[in-house]
C-alpha cells in the first residue's frame, strides 16, 4: 500500500540533504570537481563532472510538485548534457512513476542498475539496543574534516575535494554528524539530517578494520535519541537492496532497530555514450539557455 505523505516526505528529505552536500562545497572545490546543482520540477539535479565514483551525479525528488513526464526528463537530462556529465542516476519513487514509464525511460535511454530500499518508522517505534566498546558521540566543528575522511574511506571514496565538500555541509545546524572512536581514533561515522518533523539517518560508514563491532548500531541509537531531542516524529533511511541470496548489514541493522521498508526504488542510469534518446526537446543551450547506509 502506498503511503502518499510518507513517500513525499521520504523523497523530499533525501533530495534536500543530497542537494546540501553538493551545493555547500567551497567554490574552489566546486570548480575542481565540476559541481553544479539545480532545482527542476520540485526535485533536484546534482552534477559532478569530475566524479571518479559514479555516485554524485544524481537527480531525485520528482513526482510531487509536478508529474513525471517526458518533458521533465528532457529538462533533467539537458542539465547533465549541458554540464558535460558522462552519466547520471535518476531516482523516482515507484508510486509516482507514470503509466507510460517503460516507454519514457526507453526513449530517454534510462536503464535499471540496482535498487534502493527506503525505510521508515514513527520515532516511537525505534527500538535499537546495542553494546559496543567504542565511544559514540556527536562530532564537534574541529573534527568535521576527520569525520568526512572516515566516512569517505568507509565508503571507499577518494577524499580529494570530497572531504572538504562533506565537511562544509556537515557544519550546517541541520546536519548532526556522529562518530565512534576507539580510544582517540575515529573509526566510524554517520549523520542525522533534520528536515521539519523528519530525521534522515544517512552517511553511515565504518573503516574496514572496525566493522562488526557494533559501531553502526550504536550510531543509529545515538542519532535517534538526537532526533527525539530535535522534535522529530519520523525517521527515514535508505540503503542498497542486496542481491538475491545476499545480505546488507546496513539494511539488517535498520530492520532490527524497528524501521520497516516503505518501498524499493530503482536506480535509472543515463550515460552520455549509451543509447541516445529517440525523442527529445531542444536543450536549453539550443534555445539560447539563460546538485553500507547510503549517502542518499
Amino acid at each position: 500500500m502506498w503511503h502518499a505523505e510518507q513517500t513525499a516526505l521520504a523523497e523530499g528529505v533525501e533530495a534536500e540533504f543530497m542537494y546540501r552536500y553538493e551545493s555547500s562545497a567551497p567554490s574552489q572545490v566546486r570548480a575542481e570537481l565540476g559541481i553544479a546543482t539545480t532545482h527542476i520540477g520540485g526535485g533536484v539535479a546534482l552534477a559532478m563532472r569530475n566524479d571518479p565514483t559514479g555516485y554524485w551525479n544524481k537527480a531525485l525528488g520528482f513526482g510531487f510538485d509536478e508529474p513525471v513526464t517526458g518533458e521533465l526528463l528532457d529538462r533533467v537530462l539537458d542539465f547533465y548534457q549541458d554540464e558535460g556529465s558522462k552519466m547520471a542516476v535518476i531516482q523516482v519513487a515507484p508510486a509516482v512513476l507514470p503509466q507510460d514509464w517503460d516507454d519514457l525511460r526507453a526513449r530517454h535511454g534510462l536503464r535499471p542498475e540496482g535498487k534502493i530500499v527506503k525505510l521508515w518508522c514513527p520515532i516511537d517505534f525505534f527500538t535499537a539496543g546495542v553494546r559496543t566498546a567504542l565511544r559514540v558521540e556527536p562530532v564537534g566543528f574541529d573534527d568535521l574534516r576527520e569525520w568526512a575522511s572516515v566516512v569517505l574511506r568507509g565508503f571507499g571514496m577518494p577524499e580529494q575535494g570530497m572531504g572538504e565538500m562533506i565537511a562544509a555541509a556537515a557544519a550546517h545546524p541541520d546536519f548532526r554528524p556522529f562518530a565512534a572512536w576507539d580510544g582517540d581514533r575515529m573509526v566510524a561515522g554517520a549523520n542525522l539530517f533534520l528536515h521539519g518533523k523528519v530525521g534522515s539517518l544517512n552517511t553511515g560508514a565504518t573503516l574496514p578494520g572496525y566493522r562488526n563491532r557494533g559501531a553502526q548500531s550504536a550510531l543509529l541509537v545515538a542519532r535517534a535519541q538526537e532526533a527525539v531531542k530535535a522534535g522529530c516524529r519520523w525517521l527515514v533511511a535508505e540503503t542498497g537492496q542486496p542481491a538475491e541470496g545476499g545480505s546488507n548489514s546496513s539494511l539488517n541493522n535498520t530492520l532490527r532497530a524497528g524501521m520497516r521498508p516503505l518501498y524499493t526504488r530503482e536506480n535509472w542510469v543515463w550515460r552520455s555514450d549509451g543509447a541516445d534518446r529517440l525523442v527529445r526537446s531542444p536543450s536549453r543551450a539550443e534555445q539560447g539557455r539563460i546538485g553500507v547506509e547510503a549517502f542518499g
